[in-house]
C-alpha cells in the first residue's frame, strides 16, 4: 500500500473545503474526506496483516523514501509497524466523529473544518514519518490549528487557554528540537530513525540527550508538571477541538516518548525510569483526586485525562515488553474513551447549557440515548471489563508487576489504588447528571441526540467495545514492535 495515500486524502478534503462555496458543501466534503481516511486506515491495517502473514519481517513496511535537501540528509522516509498502523486507526476514528459531532458549526465553518483536517494531516504524517526531521515539521504542522480551534471557537478563558497552550507546546518543541539536534550530530549528520537505532552513542551521550526529549515529548502528553495547559485547553476548546487534543494531540507526545527518546536512547531510558516512575505515578493519584473535586463536567474530563496518560508513561518506564504494549493499549482506549467523552459532554452542553454536575439530573428521562453513552464511556474510564479502559489498565499493571522490586510495585499498587478514586467520581458524576428527578423544567423536553451524534458515537463506541471484547487483534498487531523496543533497550 502507498502510505502517500493517507497524506494526499487529508490534503485533497482541505483544499475541496477551502474551494467549495456554501455551509452544507463544507461538512459534507469533510465527513466523506473523514469517511476516505477510516476506509483508507483499514486498507493499511489489512495490508499490515497480509504483509505479517507472508513472513515479512521487516521492521517496516511499505516504505516511502524521497530525497528533500541532501545537503542536510533530509528525507521523506515514511513507513510502518504495528504502533504506527494502530495509531492511524485511533486518529481516523476521531477523525470522523469530530467532523460529525461539529455539523452545527455555524461561525466561520469553513475554516473550523479546514483546522480540524489540518490537524489531522499533521497526525497522520507525524506517525508516519521515519525521519527526524519530517517527524518534527509534522508535529508542528499539528500545534497551529489547536491554538486557533481554541482562539476563535472555544469559550471561557479562551484567549489565556489558547495562549498557555502554544506557549508550553512550543516549549516543548524546544527541547526535541534540541535533542534531535544532538542526535543530528552525534549521530553522523543523521536524522533516519531506522539508522540511529543502529549506531552506538555512547552512554554519557544518551544521558545528556535523552532528558530533552522525552521532557519534550512529555510536555505534549502532560508529563506531570508540565500537565497545566490540558485543563484550560480542553475546558475552552470546542468539542471538535477538544476531541482531537484528548484523542489524538496527547497520544503524539506518548508516541514520541516511546519511538524516539526510549527507543534511540535505551541507556538513557534506564537512567531516568526512576524518575519518569514518581512524575507518573504522581500524575495518576493527583489527576485521580484532583478529578474527584471538580464540578464541570470539561475539567473533570481533562484531569482525568492526566491521570489515564499516567498510566502509559508509568507503564513506558517500566522497561518491560508487556508494559510497554499496555502503554500502547492505554494510548489507543484513552484516545477513543476521551474523544467520546468529550463529545458526549459537547452533546449535554449545546442542550443543558450547563457542564455543571450539580445543576443537572434526570437526564435518562429526556436523553436516553446520550446518557447511556455517558454511562458506557464512564464505566470504560473506571475499567469495567468488557471495555477497552480494561484490557489496558490490566496489561499496564501486569507488565508493571513483571518488575520484581519494592520500588517498581510500590509505584503500581499505587498506580492501581487510583482506580478505586475513578470510580468514586465516575459514578457520582453520572449518578448526579442522568439519574434522580430534573432539576431544571427546562430540561423535560430536551431533545436526544440527532443522526450525526448517534453516527459519531456508534464510531467510537465501535472501538472501544471492539477492543474491550476482542483485544488480541490489536495485542499482537503491538507485540512485535514493543518486542523489538524492548530487545533495544535489553541490548539485543
Amino acid at each position: 500500500m502507498n502510505l502517500l495515500l493517507l497524506l494526499g486524502i487529508p490534503l485533497l478534503t482541505g483544499l475541496l473545503v477551502l474551494l467549495v462555496s456554501t455551509k452544507v458543501q463544507v461538512r459534507w466534503v469533510s465527513f466523506v474526506g473523514a469517511t476516505a481516511q477510516l476506509i483508507a486506515s483499514f486498507l493499511l491495517f489489512f495490508a499490515f496483516r497480509t504483509e505479517i502473514a507472508d513472513q515479512n519481517t521487516a521492521q517496516f513496511l511499505f516504505e516511502v523514501d524521497y530525497t528533500l535537501i541532501e545537503s542536510f540528509n533530509i528525507h521523506f522516509h515514511l513507513g510502518v509497524d504495528g504502533i504506527s498502523v494502530a495509531m492511524i486507526l485511533l486518529t481516523s476514528f476521531v477523525v470522523v466523529a469530530g467532523i460529525l459531532v461539529s455539523w452545527n458549526i455555524e461561525k466561520m465553518t469553513k475554516e473550523f473544518y479546514f483546522l480540524l483536517i489540518l490537524l489531522s494531516l499533521g497526525a497522520y504524517g507525524f506517525f508516519l514519518s521515519l525521519d527526524l526531521f519530517v517527524l518534527f515539521f509534522f508535529l508542528e504542522m499539528a500545534v497551529i490549528p489547536k491554538y486557533l480551534l481554541i482562539g476563535i471557537w472555544g469559550s471561557g478563558k479562551k484567549d489565556y487557554s489558547a495562549n498557555k497552550l502554544a506557549l508550553m507546546l512550543m516549549g516543548g518543541s524546544a527541547l526535541i528540537l534540541v535533542g534531535m539536534l544532538g542526535l543530528y550530530f552525534i549521530g553522523g549528520h543523521e536524522f533516519n530513525i531506522v539508522h540511529l537505532s543502529k549506531l552506538t552513542i555512547s552512554t554519557d551521550y544518551q544521558h545528556l540527550i535523552f532528558p530533552f526529549l522525552f521532557l519534550g515529548f512529555g510536555v505534549f502528553t502532560a508529563l506531570f508538571p508540565f500537565h497545566t495547559w490540558v485543563p484550560d485547553g480542553h475546558s475552552s476548546a470546542p468539542t471538535a477541538g477538544s476531541m482531537f487534543l484528548a484523542g489524538i494531540s496527547m497520544k503524539l507526545g506518548g508516541y514520541g516518548c516511546l519511538r524516539v527518546a526510549i527507543y534511540l536512547l535505551p541507556e538513557g531510558a534506564k537512567e531516568y525510569a526512576h524518575i519518569i516512575i514518581v512524575l507518573s505515578s504522581i500524575a495518576i493519584l493527583y489527576g485521580a483526586f484532583v478529578t474527584m473535586m471538580q464540578k464541570d463536567l470539561k475539567y473533570m474530563n481533562a484531569y482525568s485525562s492526566i491521570s489515564h496518560v499516567g498510566f502509559s508513561l508509568l507503564a513506558m518506564a517500566m522497561l518491560t515488553q508487556t508494559a510497554i504494549t499496555g502503554a500502547l493499549m492505554q494510548m489507543i482506549s484513552h484516545g477513543l474513551m476521551t474523544a467520546l467523552f468529550f463529545a458526549v459532554i459537547g452533546m449535554i452542553y449545546d442542550r443543558t447549557h450547563t457542564r455543571m454536575v450539580d445543576e443537572m439530573g434526570g437526564l435518562m428521562k429526556t436523553m436516553p440515548f446520550i446518557t447511556t453513552v455517558f454511562f458506557l464511556v464512564g464505566f470504560c474510564s473506571l475499567g469495567l471489563p468488557g471495555l477497552s479502559g480494561f484490557v489496558a489498565e490490566m496489561t499496564v499493571f501486569v507488565g508493571s508487576w513483571q518488575v520484581d522490586d519494592w520500588f517498581h510495585r510500590a509505584a503500581t499498587i499505587a498506580a492501581i489504588m487510583s482506580i478505586v478514586v475513578t470510580a468514586v467520581y465516575i459514578l457520582r458524576a453520572i449518578g448526579s447528571t442522568a439519574m434522580g428527578p430534573i432539576k431544571n423544567p427546562s430540561f423535560a423536553t430536551l431533545k436526544d441526540a440527532t443522526w450525526n451524534e448517534k453516527l459519531a458515537a456508534v464510531i467510537l463506541l465501535i472501538g472501544i467495545i471492539g477492543i474491550g471484547i476482542a483485544p488480541s487483534w490489536l495485542s499482537n498487531l503491538l507485540k512485535p514492535a514493543a518486542e523489538i523496543i524492548t530487545n533495544r533497550i535489553m541490548g539485543k
